[in-house]
């Protein structure tokens, strides 16, 4: 991309954010009920919800917003999306065989289990883009009608990588329940949700569910926020708990020690999902790179790892299939098993296949 190119981007984006501003895709801040609550969190302070131990800026010290879309669209960058089609496969997600515990990953952050016949949906973004994003040729096997009647909606948080207008709001009617942190229901509800099915978690809340089925919010490292204001809704993992299964569920977050304190506490997990990618120093605070998702794992005391947060969306700045790179040296030098399935690729959590490097080759 040109140095035009990028400035004609970073123009685009900035009329579309502006423009979006004052649309229903934006969302909600909190009112009522729901903000009282929020306001007698201990993690809510000064009118925003705030990491442990850190000043309310969301980059690295001294690192301005303005710098970070300089870097971004200013500055050279190598591969920063694949120039082909990713490959991938079609599982049929409204005819598995219910005995079969799975995951399948739906790119960047989406994916989906089956537990113990039981639907669980993380953060689908199905619509194509993440804000004015675009998704990667390829990459976007599945529609929102692609989707089975889920028994649990994950929501980790409320960015649009996470959080997409189009994809919730399409899959509402088949939806049981949604799962995610405080303030979050605001937008779910504007947008047409039942308050009755959205359950909100402050960290080291739990939920029990049905079948012996519960989850824990877990603390994260990282911020929320839409557009116009951050920290309004609280950014959290979540400790997935089913009859002989744990899966942790990792949503954004940068390293620190809550992945050990989580791993003493809640685990050993049979499965942890963690973003290895978009990254960079910058982000450093927010974001973890691959090296330290290995890690995390490792502190969590868990037995496989997927790392999530790539393959769709370029936020970043670095190769589109660097992530996964890291990441695959870093945890054979670790010994550390890693799940790494093409898009749409079926995964069992219970068996100890092999995955391919599917991401080899491609420009």
């Amino acid at each position: 991309m040109t140095k035009l190119q990028r400035i004609k981007t970073f123009l685009l984006i900035s009329i579309a954010a502006i423009f979006i501003s004052g649309c229903t895709s934006i969302g909600k801040l909190p009112s009522g009920d729901r903000l009282e609550r929020i306001k007698k969190s201990p993690n809510y302070r000064d009118g925003a919800f705030r990491n442990p131990g850190d000043a309310s800026t969301t980059n690295k010290r001294g690192v301005s917003f303005f710098s970070s879309i300089k870097r971004h669209f200013f500055e050279e960058r190598e591969r920063a999306r694949p120039l082909a089609p990713l490959p991938s496969d079609r599982t049929d997600l409204k005819n598995l065989d219910p005995a079969e515990n799975l995951i399948i990953w739906l790119g960047h952050s989406s994916y989906f289990l089956q537990i113990n016949g039981k639907k669980i949906l993380v953060d689908p973004v199905l619509s194509g883009k993440a804000m004015v994003l675009s998704s990667y040729e390829g990459s976007d096997v599945y529609k929102t009608d692609d989707i089975p009647d889920i028994d649990y909606l994950i929501i980790t948080h409320d960015h649009w990588d996470h959080l997409d207008y189009e994809t919730v709001t399409a899959i509402k009617k088949r939806v049981g329940k949604v799962l995610t942190g405080l303030g979050t229901g605001e937008h779910l509800e504007y947008w047409g949700y039942d308050s009755k099915i959205i359950i909100e978690h402050d960290w080291g809340e739990s939920t029990e569910l049905e079948d012996g089925f519960s989850v824990t919010a877990v603390r994260a490292k990282h911020f929320s926020g839409r557009f116009r204001t951050r920290n309004s809704s609280l950014w959290t993992s979540f400790a997935l708990i089913a009859p002989g299964m744990k899966i942790f569920i990792g949503g954004d977050s940068g390293y620190d020690t809550h992945f050990k304190e989580a791993g003493d506490k809640l685990g050993p997990f049979d499965l942890a999902i963690l973003e290895c990618g978009q990254y960079n120093q910058q982000w450093s605070r927010n974001h973890m790179f691959p090296e330290q998702t290995v890690q995390a794992s490792i502190d969590l005391r868990a037995k496989k790892l997927f790392g999530v947060h790539w393959g769709k969306f370029t936020l970043s700045i670095h190769p589109w299939d660097e992530p996964i790179i890291r990441l695959v040296k870093e945890a054979s030098e670790k010994n550390v098993k890693l799940m790494h399935p093409m898009i749409g690729e079926k995964a069992g959590l219970n068996s100890s296949e092999t995955f391919s490097k599917w991401w080899e080759g491609i420009p």
